[in-house]
């Protein structure tokens, strides 16, 4: 039995800009296993990919991850093309990963299952109804809102939305996919919404404006820390909010403190390219410095 277990697949992506093109790895599992592996839980990623990025297993199973690598004929290869000042991306699906099923997870039980798709096929809501039935389902969306046409990314609602919703335990939205999702700009009413299909608890990011947990009709407002340094790079931010956020409800935290956890590690990730490398010692002493800050701006 594993505390948590991810689910999704490792990526190739290629990043263009005007002054470089690099090669490197990504996805949700990616960051969410990189992010958690020097936390103090059983942990367990199953991904899938090609023959030829087989390589990159092998270097998180160096790190310490226990991974499960299933065979896909192909690796999902992302191509990110940025314009001169990186203020506009084009994204475009290369190749694209077998789909996940159920058979495939058979024999593995954990207390949590994070589900992170990358594209609309990646898991099908069977699957999803499966995993619920042998523990907690968390699911970051992202993937249920991309369509692959012509290698296009085409931003897209989520058919399914409502029955496999029903399943989800503890649901991760940033603010765009929310509007999707719900129809609506207003943060409260759409996690009201996603509650009302099912949802027990909805965390909606927003970014340097922080993030907001719901659940039994309680709002709990989560800061955003701003980084002791410099912004390097967002990349891999939610997953490594969410692999904070999940360390700290296996260990039975509440969550407002299991949310300011989350926003801490992501301030810290965001100070640097590539996946979360810190410690929950790390995140702590953000914690309480932060906190020792607060106190003096308010005269205590």
């Amino acid at each position: 039995m594993y505390d948590i277990c991810c689910v999704g697949h490792i990526t190739l992506d290629k990043v263009v800009t005007t002054k470089s093109v690099v090669h490197m790895a990504g996805g949700t599992s990616y960051y969410f296993s990189n992010a958690i592996r020097n936390m103090d839980v059983k942990y367990n990623l199953v991904t899938s990919l090609g023959q030829s990025e087989r390589y990159i297993v092998s270097e998180l199973i160096a790190r310490g991850i226990e991974v499960n690598a299933l065979p896909s004929a192909h690796t999902v290869y992302f191509e990110n093309i940025y314009t001169e000042k990186q203020d506009h991306r084009t994204q475009r699906v290369l190749q694209e990963a077998d789909p996940f099923t159920a058979e495939q997870l058979q024999g593995i039980d954990a207390r949590i299952f994070h589900l992170g798709p990358l594209l609309a096929g990646d898991i099908p809501v069977e699957l999803i109804r499966t995993l619920s039935e042998r523990g907690m389902v968390s699911l970051d969306v992202q993937g249920y809102l991309r369509k692959v046409s012509n290698k296009n990314v085409i931003a897209i609602d989520w058919p399914a939305k409502k029955d496999a919703l029903r399943y989800v335990d503890i649901l991760k939205a940033n603010e765009s996919e929310m509007v999707v999702l719900t129809g609506t700009e207003d943060v409260r009413a759409s996690a009201r919404i996603l509650s009302d299909w099912g949802v027990k608890e909805v965390i909606i990011t927003l970014g340097s404006k922080g993030s907001v947990i719901y659940k039994d009709r309680v709002f709990y407002d989560i800061p955003a820390y701003i980084p002791t340094t410099s912004v390097v790079d967002a990349t891999g931010c939610g997953d490594t909010y969410m692999a904070g956020y999940l360390y700290q409800r296996i260990k039975g935290t509440g969550l407002q403190d299991a949310g300011r956890f989350a926003a801490a590690m992501a301030s810290l990730k965001i100070e640097s390219s590539g996946p979360f490398t810190g410690t929950k010692t790390d995140v702590m002493e953000l914690l309480m410095s932060r906190k020792k800050r607060y106190l003096v701006l308010d005269g205590e």
